[in-house]
Order: C-alpha cells, then sequence, then structure tokens
C-alpha cells in the first residue's frame, strides 16, 4: 500500500486524468488543505478527510497510520508536489517506497505560459510560509524576506510562490523600500484555472503595492536591463568616500586584501566590522558574502555618514551600519564567522575577550594595527586567552610619477593580527 501525492490544479476534475481522478475517488483517506479539499468535497464525500493546515507535522503520522490500517491515502497538492511542495518533506519522513508522485502542470508554468515568457531561466522562490511582516529598510536577515530580496539582487528573473499574509502587494512594498523597482516588469497571477483567475501583467510596482490578493499567487519578475557583474574583491581606494585629513582614513587595498583573505570568507559568513571608518573592508566582505550579512559599528560620526554613503554607492543591501561606540550594539548582533577590528574606542583588551567569546567555531578575528601601543596589548591579551594567533606587517610602496618618470611612495606600516579560539579537546 503507497500513499498517492496527487498534483491538482484550481480548475479540479477538469485537470485530470480519468485514472488520477479514480485514485481521489476511491481514497479511504484524503489530506490536503482547506482549499483543495474544498475543491474537490464532492468526489471525497465518502472518504476520511484531514486539513493539514496548520498540522504539517503531523502528516506523516497520518500516512503512516493509514498505510499499516491497509487503507487507500491520498494526499492533495498543488501542481507539482515536488517543486516547493510537500513532497519533498514526506520523502524526508517516510520511506520512499511508501510514497507515490502523480504530478500536474505547476502554477509556474502556467503563470509563465500565462504571459508569453519563457521560464527555464527564473529563479523559484517561495515565501509561502509564516507571516514575515512589513519589510523595513533596517530589516536583516532575521526578516522572513531577506532571502527573497537576495534572490531579487541576484537573480535577472525570478517566479515567486505567495501565502496568505506575505501576498504580491507585500513584495511590491519592498521592492520600493529598497529602491529596486524601477528594475524590474512585475506580472501576478492569482487563482490560475479558478473561476475568479486574475493575471495582472504591463503594470508598474507601485500599481501593485496598492492592491489586494489573497496569497494564492505567483509573481513573475523580469529585469529590464540583465544585471552587470560587479568586481568582487579589490576595489580602489578611490571607489570609496573618505574623510582626508592626510592620506585619507580608509583601509589601503594592500592591507584590506590580506585582511579579507584571513578572515576566510564564506558565501554566507556573518560578519562584524567593528571601527568602520569609510566601510571599505566590511562593504568588500559584503560582496563577497552574498548569501551573509555584514554588521558594522563605527562610533565617530563623520565618519559614520562617509560609510554609509560608500554603502549607498556600492548597492549593499546586505550591509548593516550603526553610529555607536563597541561593545555598544554588539549584543543584539548574531554571532559572527568574522570579525574585523580597525579601530578601537581604547578598551581593545575588553573587546578581544568578547570577540573571541562570540566567534563560531573556527571563525577568524582579524585586527589592523598602526601603533605599537596596540599591538602590545592586542598581543598580550591573545596569550592571556591562550588563543591561537600570529601577526604579519605589511608595508606596501605605490609608484608615483615624478617629471617623466616614476618613484616609490610608501605606506604607512600596518600589523595584521589574526586570530581564534583555541580549540577544545
Amino acid at each position: 500500500m503507497t500513499c498517492k501525492i496527487i498534483g491538482v490544479l484550481d480548475n479540479g476534475i477538469q485537470g485530470l486524468t480519468a485514472d488520477t481522478l479514480n485514485t481521489i475517488q476511491s481514497a479511504q483517506l484524503v489530506i490536503g488543505a482547506s482549499r483543495t479539499l474544498n475543491l474537490f468535497s464532492e468526489q471525497i464525500a465518502d472518504a476520511k478527510q484531514k486539513d493539514l493546515t496548520g498540522h504539517l507535522k503531523d502528516v506523516p503520522t497520518w500516512i503512516s497510520e493509514a498505510i499499516q490500517a491497509n487503507q487507500s491515502v491520498v494526499v492533495l497538492a498543488t501542481g507539482d508536489p515536488l517543486c516547493h511542495g510537500i513532497a519533498s518533506y514526506l520523502y524526508k519522513k517516510l520511506p520512499t517506497e511508501q510514497l507515490q508522485i502523480i504530478p500536474n502542470i505547476s502554477s509556474i508554468q502556467l503563470a509563465f505560459a500565462n504571459i508569453g515568457l519563457s521560464w527555464q531561466d527564473a529563479k523559484i522562490a517561495s515565501v509561502h510560509s509564516k507571516d514575515a511582516g512589513e519589510w523595513t529598510k533596517a530589516a536583516g536577515p532575521e526578516h522572513g524576506f531577506y532571502p527573497l530580496l537576495q534572490a531579487l539582487l541576484n537573480n535577472d528573473k525570478l517566479a515567486i510562490l505567495t501565502g496568505p499574509e506575505n501576498t504580491p502587494d507585500r513584495i511590491a512594498r519592498m521592492m520600493l523600500i529598497e529602491n529596486i523597482a524601477d528594475q524590474f516588469e512585475i506580472s501576478v497571477a492569482e487563482n490560475l484555472l479558478g473561476a475568479d483567475e486574475k493575471v495582472l501583467h504591463g503594470e508598474s510596482v507601485e500599481f501593485i503595492a496598492e492592491q489586494s490578493f489573497n496569497g494564492n499567487d505567483i509573481v513573475i519578475l523580469n529585469r529590464k536591463q540583465p544585471s552587470q557583474s560587479n568586481i568582487l574583491f579589490g576595489l580602489q581606494d578611490s571607489d570609496f568616500h573618505q574623510r582626508k585629513p592626510d592620506k585619507g582614513l580608509i583601509t589601503k587595498r594592500e592591507v584590506r586584501a590580506v585582511s579579507l583573505a584571513r578572515m576566510q570568507l564564506r558565501p554566507d559568513s556573518i560578519v562584524w566590522d567593528i571601527g568602520a571608518g569609510s566601510g571599505s573592508v566590511g562593504l568588500e566582505a559584503a560582496r563577497l558574502c552574498r548569501q551573509g550579512y555584514v554588521y558594522a559599528i563605527e562610533k565617530n560620526a563623520a565618519d559614520f555618514e562617509i560609510a554609509g554613503k560608500n554603502a549607498e554607492q556600492l548597492a549593499a543591501y546586505n550591509y548593516h551600519l550603526i553610529n555607536s561606540k563597541a561593545p555598544i550594539g554588539l549584543d543584539n548582533w548574531p554571532n559572527p564567522d568574522a570579525i574585523f577590528v580597525g579601530g578601537t574606542g581604547g578598551e581593545l583588551a575588553d573587546l578581544i575577550h568578547l570577540c573571541l567569546n562570540r566567534l563560531n567555531p573556527e571563525g577568524w578575528l582579524v585586527m589592523n594595527f598602526v601603533t605599537i601601543e596596540n599591538l602590545t596589548t592586542a598581543i598580550e591579551t591573545l596569550k592571556n586567552l591562550d588563543a591561537n594567533w600570529d601577526m604579519t606587517q605589511l608595508q606596501a610602496s605605490r609608484s608615483q610619477p615624478i617629471l617623466h618618470m616614476h618613484r616609490m611612495q610608501a605606506e604607512n606600516p600596518v600589523w595584521v593580527v589574526s586570530a581564534q579560539r583555541k580549540a577544545t579537546t
């Protein structure tokens, strides 16, 4: 005895083969969401019915008990049960031999067909989950829409499955808040193949943001102009706004490159940038960690403003900057995979202790120093904490024109100190 996971559409029995319809009609137990159970109410009137809405965790148990009782079981899913559907979940919970999928046309296929747009290159995303709440400018990875924003920034064509709370208008409002609305054409398909089918195509994001939807929608976003590839690593110092009492308060490119390399970043790394200055290290980390997030702090008001301008100029949507003196504010940040310390407010030993305690396993703390006193404090603190650490001194020289020739001009020497918590056995 197996459980049949059947893909259905809003046109009900018209979207099914005779054999599939017979399977539903002869089932002794039918499991489905409220909407699908109502859609087939006449065909399953004699069967025991279980509404999975709010009870997803119970579904594997319901199926197992029915199979053990030698009862025929059907799960009604929407479209293709393996495309952001219940089938993937059930395959993780039940033996493969207990399940059989009868797929239908996916709602995504139907949505693209309605507007005549190819979909083989589309990124499929879903916000068909718990209520994420309205997006705000300061929102980050803690918000349910953050993965969707990342998908928007990194893809030219998207199909988005929505839900009763996370509706197309909420997506449109997020796009307006993040100033990316003008980059995309938007289409919305609701209740496809149902009597109240609605397809909006050719409308503006602003228009969609003001409409009401029931959540049984597909949102299609198609970028008007293909996105351009950005430099991920090695931006010029001149690419950043800087406060310039002398040469510019910025971690120079040569030191920045070594510091970022020592941070051992991954695409999904969570990064802290303490003493952000112009923001150069944190902003390049944000480009390297497109699926991650960078939290930055800067106590100087003028530098805070400059770093904010740089973040806006570089369209760093995975970067959050606060104007404060560490460690104030760090308690609200998630534990990091890497920390960069470019400047401190004088409490260096306590800051190092805090950073090493908060680092995720195998994470790196990387610090830059230009004074012997701060370097000495850092090394002594790391020794007292029995941390694993090493140090590199960098002094780069850059070519400068002199008449029709060139000379080398030395930059200030910098010590790069890298540290990890000692592994416990």
